[in-house]
């Protein structure tokens, strides 16, 4: 790995510990004469700063552009540019085609807890595009082959993970360690942050012992709106997978400010307002 492509994963990683939002620009391929070989990588901050380059010149300038119109569309792209006279007024006569990698949210999710349902929380997570890092001190638990899609893995102790640098008010934290004084640190660390979000498994025994002993603090998770535990909606799960869709149901109908309820019963309201029979 060049110290280039080193400085522009340096820069990734800590604008996805930071919140920053970034764009990660790649040359994926390329055809005739053109200033960089497929590999080739840039950064474009929100603010349209970079780390890197992707040949400089026109083509730059026009991948800059073309990331930070990616950025508040959230999603993900490929484009090719033609480095003609017709095309970017350019002589190299070759074509290059470059892939957008957008790192900005305004959900992320911090799983503290790597085992079953932290795992399949993360899969599912990655499945409908949510950003997230995961924090377990078992590193046999807390690693890219389990988390192959999180932004970020901590092999530290989740309520130690909990840092104002990696928390702010996008982010959602779920609480699912292995075991009982685990969750009730992470609820601890959790509750002084600017999280907008914080859910802890547990059940209808477990939840009511922490929170008197938080209390016996000066502390009173019951009261504080952010709190959900047990976390998840009423669905009747009882799996990994099936606690993960539970949960990341409640944190979407959360974000999003939705009911959560059926989309039936308002086409049915609707053909009653006009007078047809449902």
């Amino acid at each position: 790995m060049s110290n280039q492509d080193s400085a522009v994963f340096q820069a990734l990683h800590e604008a996805i510990e930071t919140g920053r939002d970034a764009v990660l620009a790649t040359v994926v391929a390329q055809e005739g004469s053109t200033p960089r070989d497929s590999g080739a990588k840039m950064i474009v901050y929100g603010d349209g700063s970079i780390v890197g380059t992707v040949g400089g010149g026109k083509l730059e300038a026009k991948c800059i552009e073309d990331a930070l119109k990616a950025l508040p569309l959230g999603k993900s792209q490929r484009k090719s540019y033609l480095l003609t006279a017709e095309g970017l007024g350019m002589e190299c006569a070759g074509k290059t085609e470059v892939f957008f990698e957008v790192y900005s949210a305004n959900l992320k999710l911090f799983i503290l807890g790597a085992g079953h349902v932290g795992q399949s929380i993360a899969t599912v997570a990655s499945a409908v595009g949510l950003l997230h890092s995961v924090a377990d001190e078992r590193g046999e638990f807390a690693n890219r082959t389990n988390f192959p899609h999180a932004a970020a893995v901590y092999a530290e102790e989740p309520h130690k993970a909990i840092t104002a640098k990696r928390i702010d008010d996008r982010t959602y934290i779920i609480i699912a360690t292995r075991g009982h004084a685990l969750d009730q640190e992470c609820l601890e660390a959790a509750l002084p942050t600017k999280a907008a979000y914080i859910g802890m498994i547990g059940s209808r025994h477990k939840v009511p012992t922490i929170f008197k002993r938080l209390n016996a603090k000066g502390l009173h998770p019951e009261k504080d709106p952010r709190v959900y535990s047990p976390i998840g909606l009423d669905i009747g799960g009882k799996t990994p997978g099936e606690i993960a869709i539970s949960v990341l149901s409640e944190v979407l109908k959360i974000s999003t400010g939705r009911s959560g309820g059926h989309y039936r019963n308002s086409i049915r309201q609707n053909v009653k307002k006009s007078g047809k029979k449902v």
